[in-house]
């Protein structure tokens, strides 16, 4: 293969465990080229092509051979000109050697504990002490320590006394601790590790599932050294050197604190950590794996072992107890010196986790798959909501609260939970004052105009929440005061309702949002019968600003997925402000032969009968029995599983009601037929699906159908593949609602945007809002409405190239596809399908007999193929 990546003719052996497929040359190639020249990537391949191989391998071999130069030269840059070369020469061997010593301490200790590995994994019985047992709840009264430290200024956490800083609710000795173990988040030199900074890959997934899914392909990967074993250019020897892999998780993955662990939601996790091991709880009841002095040494092995081989988030959670040391702080001195990092989507995207975990994405490269859910991604994290009930417990746990400090609360606490109590009641009343059921936008300033509200600085009041622990005092001393039975019982001996849920985070998250520009999001409301259920929710409307600290910093940014087309609105809803020139595009074609797959429209059914199923006319009874009508003829040539996806299971509800008569008892007589609901246990159907076609009965072998909705559970992440998914048959467009308040902002978002973009291409700044739409005409290259549509479009067709894709999942799979609604034979939709489906895609102006008879000839091929 040529080396594109580094401009010359040359050989790069990607170290890939099998002989790659062209495909696969060609994603790696291209990933290999994008990362060194410090572009950003979006690259298509589809599943069962092997993406995740191609990805370890193009960019491990990348990150090996770039070590491998920047050590070869490097050094002697660093020289000064006038030096005589005999010094320069002596330098830079000197460096050479200095750096080749490093590497072999590191290589040195991880091999002696893998050589330990087996007595750590006999327990700590093996070699290793058991960690001392606490006891974490104390029943004394403890109540003084939910008392407010005093506050002097919101730009001064140091508190003196207790030697805290803000935010990290750890005492002065454990941060300390913490440091030299390298797991605080690093301050300058003094943040500073034993181990040099790697050069590292983030490679980022949706689920812990996924990323296990990679860990299992890494232990296939052998790479060889970035550094030779002797520093002799003459008798040179890059041995294969096992790739430094850290997992990353959240305290839900890692927490190994039983009586933590256990709690039921993540918040509750998160808070009850933050209280064992804060210097004012009591000895008696802190976290007893959470690094001190006593368990340093356990500490550092834990780094050692970590790094020492191949290790997905549930190993780390089991070494954590096996050590004795907490995984979720022990893991992050591993970061520096680690050459591969596995994190889900939240660890990397969310400014803050990063910030708490001391990830820097600065000049390494992000890798982030399965990307096709990454605007989502985005939205969704920075997408806050609170309800009228979360809002009213919130207020009454403060109350309650200060019904005991009060009187002790002086200087700025005072004034700060003065204005969280007014903040509460100015949101409650916003809601309170809708005037109907329904929903719609909130202006933030009608959230902010209760009495006194507009003279809180909402970022002071911020910082003021999470330095001085607000949220985490009311809790703590909600949930010490219902342990200790004080005032919590009536005369009859009932408790009273005292909600302790730790609702005052959900407040302080939700107004975070208030900090936010106006541009960014919208404030939405829903409001229902039952006043408690009405939902305040602040939507992110532009997930290219919380993106571009990603962009910005790291070497490169790839974003990969089996189902990445339409791939315009990555560029101009995450890469708005980059040149082109910069964002490179990939779209890989299948493993499969041609003849392995059979794609096509169906724009109209039986009797000429249009299949439109737009909104308005998706409901008309002579259309859907002309879709049963159609779906029986499909069925009686296709053999095994069929999956027919609908728009929604509204409208699923809708079609099944009307077949149910007479077409449903004629489809089940074809094909035993299972039907998804929005409660329906996914595994159970799953697997009586899966028996019906694999394990039939005597006399039956019919196969399947599955009906099922387009974006539900079983339209991504489930493998439909061989006899499970001899088909897809989609019905209609997953067209988002159009009269949702949260879709219509999005649309006026999108377009303003499409608008301002044009306008400063063309430099016409002058041009108003009003003029462009009055004018019906808008700046040159703009086109009211086009973006929008386009937008609309393009999430419409991702969602369809999520759900048929399900069915090929491998080489020797093979299956046909058929599209039902005559939209699908438009250009402009049928250019969005990916590109090895739109290679197959058959004539789009047939009708029913003639798409019927394609179908009943390519199923008699296979059959005679001898296709299982």
């Amino acid at each position: 293969m040529v080396d594109e990546a580094n401009g010359h003719d040359g050989v790069v052996d990607f170290h890939h465990p099998y002989e790659p497929y062209p495909i696969q040359q060609d994603l790696m190639s291209a990933l290999y080229n994008c990362i060194e020249q410090g572009n950003i990537g979006i690259f298509e391949s589809p599943t069962g092509t092997g993406k995740s191989l191609s990805l370890l391998c193009g960019s491990l071999t990348w990150l090996r051979n770039h070590k491998r130069a920047a050590f070869a030269n490097e050094p002697a840059a660093a020289e000064a000109e006038d030096e005589p070369d005999w010094m320069r020469e002596h330098a830079v061997r000197a460096r050479k050697q200095e750096l080749l010593h490093r590497r072999d301490q590191l290589e040195n200790r991880l091999n002696a504990v893998r050589e330990r590995e087996s007595k750590i994994r006999r327990g700590p019985e093996g070699g290793l002490p058991p960690a001392k047992r606490t006891k974490l709840e104390s029943h004394s009264d403890h109540t003084d320590d939910y008392m407010l430290d005093d506050y002097n200024s919101e730009d001064d956490f140091d508190n003196k006394k207790t030697g805290k800083k803000a935010g990290d609710g750890l005492s002065s000795e454990t941060r300390d601790l913490l440091k030299r173990l390298g797991l605080a988040p690093a301050e300058g030199e003094a943040g500073a590790v034993d181990e040099d900074e790697e050069l590292k890959i983030f490679i980022c997934s949706r689920t812990h599932s996924q990323l296990s899914q990679l860990v299992g392909e890494l232990h296939r990967v052998n790479i060889p050294s970035a550094f030779p074993v002797e520093d002799d250019e003459s008798k040179v020897n890059y041995p294969i050197e096992q790739v430094k892999q850290l997992s990353l998780g959240s305290r839900k993955n890692l927490c190994i604190n039983k009586r933590v662990a256990n709690l039921p939601s993540v918040s509750q996790i998160n808070e009850q950590c933050q209280e064992l091991q804060d210097s004012k709880t009591p000895a008696d009841r802190r976290c007893q794996y959470l690094p001190n002095k006593d368990n340093e040494t356990l500490a550092i092995d834990f780094k050692h072992y970590a790094l020492s081989r191949i290790r997905d988030i549930e190993d780390l959670a089991e070494l954590g107890s096996k050590i004795g040391i907490c995984p979720y702080y022990a893991s992050r001195p591993a970061i520096s010196p680690a050459e591969l990092v596995l994190l889900p989507y939240p660890l990397l995207l969310q400014k803050t986790a990063r910030e708490a975990l001391a990830i820097s994405v600065k000049d390494h490269v992000v890798i982030i798959d399965e990307a096709h859910n990454l605007m989502d991604a985005i939205l969704g994290i920075y997408t806050a909501e609170i309800t009228m009930a979360q809002l009213n417990a919130a207020r009454q746990q403060l109350m309650t609260y200060l019904a005991k400090f009060r009187t002790r609360l002086a200087g700025k606490n005072r004034v700060y939970v003065t204005q969280t109590v007014r903040l509460l009641d100015s949101l409650i009343a916003s809601l309170s004052n809708i005037p109907q059921q329904g929903e719609g936008v909130l202006d933030d300033s009608a959230l902010l105009a209760g009495k006194g509200v507009d003279q809180i600085n909402i970022y002071k009041l911020l910082t003021y929440l999470q330095g001085s622990k607000l949220a985490r005092k009311v809790h703590g001393y909600l949930v010490n005061q219902i342990a200790q039975d004080v005032g919590n019982k009536t005369s009859s001996g009932e408790t009273k309702i005292v909600d302790q849920t730790p609702v005052l985070n959900t407040f302080q998250t939700f107004i975070l949002t208030l900090t936010n520009p106006a541009k960014e999001g919208r404030f939405f409301y829903h409001k229902t019968a039952d006043t408690h259920g009405t939902k305040l929710r602040y939507v992110l409307l532009d997930p290219s600003q919380h993106f571009h600290d990603i962009v910005s910093s790291a070497r490169s940014v790839i974003l990969c997925g089996g189902t990445m087309s339409p791939i315009s609105d990555y560029r101009t809803q995450l890469f708005p402000y980059l040149p082109p020139s910069r964002i490179i595009s990939l779209s890989c074609s299948h493993v499969i032969p041609a003849s392995n797959l059979h794609v096509t429209t169906l724009s109209t059914g039986p009797g000429s009968i249009p299949f439109d199923f737009s909104f308005s006319n998706r409901s008309s009874p002579a259309l859907l029995r002309a879709l049963g009508e159609a779906l029986l003829l499909l069925l009686s040539h296709i053999p095994d599983g069929v999956i027919l996806f609908f728009p929604s299971y509204a409208y699923l509800d809708t079609v099944v009601a009307a077949w149910r008569p007479n077409l449903l008892p004629r489809i089940s007589t074809l094909k035993p037929t299972f039907i998804d609901s929005r409660n329906a246990n996914t595994e159970h159907l799953l697997r009586e699906y899966s028996t019906t076609i694999t394990s039939p009965a005597p006399g039956e072998g019919k196969g399947a159908l599955l009906l099922s909705v387009i974006g539900g559970k079983l339209s991504e992440g489930i493998n439909f593949s061989d006899r499970l998914g001899r088909c897809v048959i989609v019905v209609g467009m997953p067209w988002p609602n159009p009269n949702g308040a949260e879709w219509k902002a999005r649309m006026e978002y999108i377009e303003d945007r499409a608008r301002q973009a044009s306008l400063a291409a063309t430099g016409d700044a002058s041009t108003t809002k009003s003029r462009l739409i009055g004018s019906g005409v808008g700046a040159k290259g703009y086109v009211p409405g086009e973006a929008s549509r386009d937008f609309a479009e393009n999430v419409c067709m991702r969602a369809v190239n999520q759900a048929i894709g399900r069915v090929i999942r491998h080489k020797g799979d093979w299956a046909g596809i058929v599209l039902v609604d005559r939209r699908y034979s438009r250009e402009s939709v049928k250019s969005k399908l990916p590109g090895w489906i739109r290679g197959s895609l058959r004539g789009s102006e047939k009708g029913m007999g003639d798409v019927v008879e394609d179908m009943r000839a390519f199923y008699e091929r296979r059959s005679q193929a001898g296709g299982d």
